[in-house]
């Protein structure tokens, strides 16, 4: 495993991990270098801090600032991933003001990965992600409800800290976020990202102190709230982290520092009775218009209908199914049963290695390099009172996280702001750390915020920078045939063709809320499908034929077409 790591490095990569450890031999032998310099940014980021709703205000303007000033360098992302799409279908069902889709009859030619057909036409996904790029695309571009979203999640997460830590420390976790993740990452620069559950995870966490503190109702208001962002946008993983919080209210509320009942009944208790009954009230009724069953969800419904392989590690796949589709066959039974097959916990062996690429994944993206000197702070963090609750909860989410085969970095992003609260603590540790009296913590301490500002343009964690020429992917080549057909006048169908069930070109064919109305509809062929019920049934549109496992891929006019 640490073989293939080390072979996929970049240069970039190895000239980051090299500054880094330059940048931490000079803190050691000398620590208190450009002390003049840091000790004004000190002095001006603690002022600030302690300015704590200006310092929320400045970490949301700066991910918004920051982001589009490069948009020169970095421009708005097109969606690559299966799962973008289904996002983006969400989205505009939403912005169309519906909840779900009529099932369409021609469904055969236009079924796709991560998309219900039946008995609705709709995202697999539970619908936060979906709403805020509604918003976004309500406002002009999809995209617009990302940047938002992440810029409210630096806030967040900063405003959870506030409720842990001193505010400068806080300050400085809020400007580690916006570093780590809040520029470069997939997170910001794709449609799939894990702001809107770390936003979510934020608010429960940070209203937990606040509530112990001074029991005010829209503290419980904003841990209700924290949990319905969760339950609608990464369930599983919310109820993991949820739990801990839980149990630690119930213990405080039936103890003997529980404040008396006149005020937690009426400022507590009740607050989270409406909002959770509310919340579930919402996710009941979007079950029920989406599925037709108010405890089904479209996620469940999605693997009843196209999986039979298991999410947990101690689940036994099912029979495979057979498809029409010879893509979804090979994503299905193909590529997706691989996948399992050969990350499934069924010995000794095969745990470690789960164990293993679980745990690099998470230090990789959100940890490495500069973040990861807080593990020679761990003795003391693991002895901290004040931080116990959140390393508890933190090996709560990680075990959940580790019983489910899949695993990629935005399945933790309710637990973005409790990492951050144990790496901000981490450093505060480390800063009084001393070697034959020399302050050497202060100036590794230091080195991290610095290599923090200069490694950020590395810290990409899943390949958002656009590619040109001829290493340009090929799913960016269907962005620019849409653009073409937009520009076309009239309506237009485009019919992908595949040259193998095996092709690398990705899935092509996704299409918006309305279909019937749009622009451009996106269809297959099918072999052995007689493909003339779908060329009636858009009757009147100007018919292409899209090849993307031609070299490069290929839009021209289709076949005998009307």
């Amino acid at each position: 495993m640490l073989q293939v790591i080390i072979s996929h490095l970049t240069y970039s990569e190895i000239a980051s991990d090299l500054f880094f450890v330059t940048s931490l031999a000079l803190a050691w032998f000398w620590p208190r270098g450009g002390e003049r310099l840091w000790s004004s940014m000190e002095e001006f980021g603690s002022k600030l801090a302690e300015r704590k709703h200006l310092a929320l205000f400045c970490i949301a303007a700066a991910a918004v600032l920051i982001r589009l000033s490069l948009l020169w360098y970095l421009p708005i992302p097109n969606p690559r991933i299966h799962d973008e799409f289904s996002y983006l279908l969400a989205a505009d069902t939403f912005a169309h003001g519906r909840l779900t889709n009529p099932a369409h009859p021609m469904r055969l030619f236009l079924d796709t990965i991560h998309v219900n057909q039946l008995p609705t036409y709709m995202s697999k996904y539970p619908p936060a992600q979906g709403a805020v790029l509604a918003l976004g695309q309500l406002l002009g571009c999809p995209w617009i409800g990302v940047t938002f979203s992440v810029a409210l999640m630096c806030a967040a997460v900063l405003w959870m800290l506030q409720g842990w830590l001193p505010a400068r420390w806080a300050l400085l976790g809020g400007l580690l976020v916006l570093l780590r993740l809040g520029v470069f990452t997939y997170w910001m620069n794709s449609y799939w990202g894990g702001a809107v559950p770390a936003i979510g995870g934020a608010l429960v966490t940070g209203a937990l102190p606040r509530i112990f503190r001074f029991q005010r109702l829209r503290n419980a208001v904003l841990l209700g709230l924290g949990a319905f962002i969760l339950a609608n946008s990464r369930p599983y993983e919310g109820l993991v982290l949820c739990l801990p919080v839980m149990v630690v209210l119930a213990v405080w509320l039936f103890g003997r520092r529980s404040p008396s009942w006149s005020v937690a009944l009426p400022k507590l208790i009740l607050p989270l009775l409406v909002v959770g009954l509310l919340s579930g009230m919402f996710v009941g009724y979007y079950n029920w218009r989406a599925t037709g069953n108010p405890f089904l969800t479209p996620y469940v419904l999605n693997g009843q209908t196209y999986f039979r392989v298991p999410d947990f590690i101690f689940q036994k796949a099912e029979s495979p199914l057979q498809y029409a589709n010879p893509q979804l066959e090979s994503f299905y039974n193909g590529w997706l049963r691989q996948y399992w097959s050969l990350n499934q916990v069924d010995s000794l062996r095969s745990l470690l290695r789960h164990t293993l690429q679980m745990a690099l994944k998470l230090i990789y993206f959100f940890m490495w390099p500069e973040l990861c000197i807080v593990f020679l702070a761990m003795p003391w963090l693991v002895r901290d009172r004040r931080m116990r609750f959140l390393v508890v909860q933190t090996g709560v989410c990680l075990l959940g996280s580790f019983l489910v085969i899949w695993y990629l970095p935005h399945y933790s992003a309710p637990l973005t702001a409790t990492f951050f609260a144990l790496i901000v603590q981490s450093i505060r540790h480390l800063r009084h750390w001393e070697y034959k009296r020399r302050p050497v913590g202060i100036g590794l301490s230091r080195a991290v915020v610095l290599c923090a500002l200069v490694l950020t343009p590395f810290h990409q964690r899943g390949g958002t920078l656009v590619l040109e020429g001829p290493t340009l992917p090929l799913i960016e080549y269907r962005a620019r045939f849409v653009a073409q057909l937009k520009a076309m006048p009239g309506e237009q169908l485009a019919i992908v063709r595949y040259a193998a069930p095996s092709s690398d070109a990705g899935e092509w064919v996704y299409n918006g809320a309305d279909i019937d109305r749009a622009k451009v509809v996106w269809a297959r062929e099918i072999p052995g499908v007689d493909i003339r019920p779908l060329l009636d049934y858009f009757r009147g549109r100007r018919v292409w034929l899209v090849e993307p496992d031609a070299s490069p891929p290929r839009l021209s006019s289709y076949p005998n077409s009307p």
